[in-house]
């Protein structure tokens, strides 16, 4: 491996902070916004931010069969419910943009479980993880390094 700057900016990891913070807060669930970014984090295969999250989500007393399940969401029946569904779904279209686009049938679906409001915190929380999760990647650090 290629030696990477370990350190992000201060300016960057406050800012980064706060956002996600902000959005968290806004959204409400502190479980559904743990959901949202470990799925994130596991499409864009980011271990350090799996391992921080999937701690936080355990934490906060989501169940083992939930996080395991995770990675299957839309095979896993009734084990999330509407809500967590339409946040799932718009986590994979923001963090793929196979198409360019969110399709709109997946934005569509998340309004009609969040309100506006909600629905910005949302998308604001999937947009910053998905930062988090491309920095902590492109710089390769490792699940529970202190070093970043």
């Amino acid at each position: 491996m290629t030696a990477r700057t370990r350190l992000l900016p201060d300016g960057v990891r406050a800012a980064l902070r706060a956002l996600g913070a902000a959005a968290r807060q806004g959204l409400g669930d502190p479980g559904l916004a743990e959901l949202v970014q470990i799925r994130a984090s596991q499409l864009n295969h980011c271990a350090f931010c799996l391992d921080m999250h999937l701690g936080i989500a355990r934490e906060q007393g989501v169940s083992e069969r939930r996080l395991g399940l995770l990675d299957a969401w839309e095979e896993a029946g009734e084990v999330f419910d509407g809500r967590e569904r339409a946040a799932l779904a718009l986590t994979e279209a923001v963090t793929a943009l196979t198409d360019g686009f969110v399709p709109d049938e997946v934005y569509e679906e998340a309004a009609r479980h969040f309100d506006a409001d909600a629905l910005a915190h949302l998308l604001a929380l999937i947009t910053t993880v998905n930062s988090w999760n491309r920095l902590m990647v492109a710089r390769r650090i490792p699940p529970g390094s202190t070093e970043w």
